[in-house]
C-alpha cells in the first residue's frame, strides 16, 4: 500500500513539474511574441524615434524572424500600406502598380495590387543603419549554419562595438567550427589592436594577425603603426604587416596568371581552327572571325528556344554550333576557296568579302544590336581560395573547356584516318596525292573541321561577352598572331602561343594599359618572327621547308 502511494506521489510530482515548465515556456513565448509584435507596430508608425524603439524591441524579443525583418528594413525593402498601417513587402512591379504581400504572410492568396501612392517605404538614418548592421551580424553569430556565422563575423570585422566584441568572444569559447573560430579570433584581434592599451593584449593581437589573409587585418596594422610610432611593439607590427603584404603579392600574381590563362584559353579556341586551315591549305581566312560569330549566335538561338533550361541549352549549343559553322566553312571552301589555291592574296580578299557578307546577313536577321546570352547557374559565382584570392567559375570553365577541345582535336588529328591524311597533305601535298589521298576532299573536311572549332569557340565567347555582328572582328588579328607565333599548323604551338600571349597581356596591362599592352605584345611577335620566321614549333615536311 505504501509503495502505491509513493508511486502516485512521484507521478503527481513529475506531472506538476511538466505543467510548470510548460506554463513558463508558454509565458516566455508569449512575451517574445508580444515584444516582437510591439516592435513591428512601432516601425509601422514611420517616425524615426519610434522605428528605433521598434528595432530595440525586435532585438530584445529573440524571435527567430528578427534577422529577416531587420534585413528587409536595412535594405529598404520594407513598406507600409497607408490605409491599414500594415507592414508589407513588394513581390512584383509593373509600371506604377505594385503587387504587395503582408510582411509575415507566406500565403500567395494574401497578395494584392496597389498603386505606388498607396504604400510608403520605411526610411532609416545613418545612425540606425549602422545599428542595424551590427545587430543583424550579432544575431547571426549564433546561427546554426557555419557560413552564416562567417558572414556575420565578416560584417562585424573592423567595426564592432564593445557589446558585439563580448558577444563574439563568449560565442567563440564554445565554437566548434575551426574556420569560424579562426576568423572570429582575427576579428577580436583587430578590435584589441584598435582599442586596447595593454601591451600584452596588443602583442597577442599582432601575433594573431600575422598569419591572416584578411585585408582588414592589414588596415588595422597600418593604422596601429601610423598612430603608435614610439610603441615597443612597432617592430612586431611591421613584421606582421610585411607578412600579410607578401601574401597579397602572391595572391595578385596568382590572380593575374589565372586571368592570363583564361584570356589565353579564349585565344587558343579562336586560333586553333585557323591553325588547321592555314597550316594545311595555306589559306588566309579573314572570315574566321565570322565563323566564331555564327557559333555565338547559334548559342543565342538555342537559348531563346529553351529559356527554361539555360544549362542544358549550352551543352546542346556546342555540337550544334560546330555543325553550323562547319557547314558554312565547307560551303565557303567548295564555292570560293577551291578556285583560289596557290593565290594567298586573292584568298585574303575573297574571305574578307565573305566576312562582310556574313556580318550583314546577321544584321539583317538579328538586327545590329548586341544580344545577351545568359550564363548557367553552375558557371556563376567564385571559388574562394582565401580572402585575397578568388577564381571566377566562368573563366575556370573556359580554361577546362579549351583543354578538352584541344585534347579531342589532338586525338582526331593523330589517331583517325582524316587526321593522318590532313597531316600528310600539310607536310607534302604532292606525295600525299601520289599515295592516293584525295586532297580536295581533305581540304574540304579540314576547312570544315577548322570552321567547326571556330563555332565552338563562339559558344565559349558567348559566356564572356555580348553576342553581336562584330564579335569575330575582335579576335581575328589575335588569332593570326597566335598561329604565326606558335608555328603554322602546329597544335602544340597554338596552345603554348595562345596561353603565353594571354598571360603576357595580363601581366603588362596593370602598368602599361590594355591598348599599350597589345602593342608591346605585337612588337615582340614582330621581333621574334624576324629571328624565327617559322614560329616556336616549326612544321616539318617538304612543304614546310619550301
Amino acid at each position: 500500500m505504501y509503495s502505491i502511494v509513493r508511486d502516485t506521489r512521484r507521478i503527481a510530482l513529475v506531472w506538476l513539474l511538466g505543467v510548470t515548465a510548460l506554463c513558463v515556456t508558454s509565458v516566455a513565448q508569449a512575451e517574445t511574441s508580444a515584444s516582437f509584435d510591439e516592435g513591428l507596430q512601432a516601425i509601422s508608425t514611420l517616425k524615426f524615434n519610434q522605428i528605433e524603439s521598434g528595432v530595440d524591441s525586435i532585438l530584445q524579443s529573440g524571435d527567430e524572424r528578427a534577422v529577416d525583418v531587420l534585413s528587409l528594413l536595412l535594405n529598404g525593402d520594407l513598406y507600409v500600406e497607408k490605409s491599414s498601417s500594415t507592414l508589407v513587402v513588394i513581390k512584383a512591379k509593373e509600371g506604377s502598380d505594385f503587387t504587395i504581400q503582408p510582411l509575415l504572410s507566406a500565403n500567395d492568396g494574401d497578395m494584392s495590387t496597389v498603386n505606388s501612392r498607396a504604400i510608403k517605404k520605411i526610411g532609416i538614418n545613418n545612425s540606425l543603419r549602422g545599428k542595424l548592421k551590427s545587430a543583424i551580424a550579432a544575431l547571426s553569430i549564433t546561427h546554426p549554419n557555419p557560413d552564416k556565422r562567417i558572414d556575420a563575423i565578416n560584417q562585424l570585422m573592423g567595426s564592432m562595438d564593445e557589446e558585439s566584441y563580448q558577444l563574439l568572444k563568449d560565442h567563440l569559447a564554445k565554437e566548434s567550427d575551426a574556420k569560424v573560430k579562426d576568423l572570429g579570433s582575427t576579428a577580436l584581434a583587430i578590435y584589441d589592436l584598435k582599442n586596447s592599451s595593454d601591451d600584452t593584449v596588443l602583442a597577442q593581437a599582432i601575433d594573431t594577425l600575422k598569419p591572416s589573409y584578411q585585408p582588414t587585418a592589414r588596415n588595422a596594422l597600418n593604422q596601429f603603426i601610423s598612430e603608435n610610432p614610439e610603441s615597443a611593439l612597432i617592430g612586431a607590427a611591421r613584421i606582421a604587416l610585411s607578412s600579410i603584404e607578401q601574401r597579397e603579392k602572391v595572391a595578385d600574381m596568382t590572380q593575374t596568371l589565372f586571368f592570363g590563362l583564361s584570356l589565353g584559353s579564349v585565344l587558343v579556341l579562336a586560333a586553333i581552327g585557323l591553325a588547321i586551315t592555314f597550316g594545311v591549305m595555306g589559306v588566309i581566312n579573314m572570315a574566321h572571325g565570322e565563323l566564331i560569330m555564327l557559333g555565338a549566335y547559334t548559342t543565342y538561338v538555342v537559348q531563346t528556344l529553351m529559356p527554361e533550361h539555360i544549362g542544358l541549352s549550352v551543352f546542346i549549343s556546342i555540337p550544334l554550333a560546330f555543325v553550323v559553322s562547319a557547314v558554312a566553312g565547307v560551303l565557303i571552301e567548295r564555292c570560293v576557296i577551291r578556285f583560289l589555291y596557290g593565290r594567298p592574296l586573292e584568298t585574303l580578299l575573297a574571305t574578307f568579302g565573305i566576312s562582310l557578307i556574313l556580318q550583314q546577313a546577321v544584321r539583317t536577321v538579328f538586327s545590329p544590336l548586341n544580344r545577351s546570352v545568359s550564363t548557367p547557374d553552375f558557371m556563376q559565382g567564385v571559388i574562394e581560395i582565401n580572402p585575397l584570392l578568388s577564381l571566377t567559375l566562368n573563366r575556370l570553365y573556359i580554361i577546362v573547356f579549351c583543354l578538352i577541345v584541344f585534347a579531342l582535336l589532338y586525338l582526331i588529328l593523330n589517331y583517325t584516318r582524316l587526321g593522318i591524311e590532313v597531316r600528310a597533305v600539310s607536310q607534302n601535298r604532292s606525295m600525299a596525292r601520289a599515295m592516293g589521298v584525295r586532297s580536295e576532299w581533305v581540304d574540304a573536311m579540314t576547312f570544315g573541321l577548322g570552321s567547326g572549332i571556330a563555332g565552338i569557340a563562339g559558344v565559349a565567347l558567348s559566356q564572356l561577352t555580348n553576342v553581336g555582328p562584330n564579335l569575330g572582328q575582335a579576335y581575328i588579328i589575335d588569332s593570326f598572331m597566335v598561329v604565326v607565333f606558335g608555328g603554322v599548323g602546329n597544335l602544340w604551338g597554338t596552345l603554348v602561343a595562345g596561353m603565353s600571349l594571354g598571360v603576357a597581356n595580363k601581366v603588362l596591362e596593370p602598368w602599361a594599359g590594355a591598348v599599350l599592352a597589345k602593342i608591346l605584345v605585337l612588337v615582340f611577335i614582330i621581333l621574334f618572327i624576324q629571328k624565327k620566321p617559322r614560329g616556336l614549333f616549326p612544321q616539318k615536311g617538304r612543304s614546310a621547308e619550301g
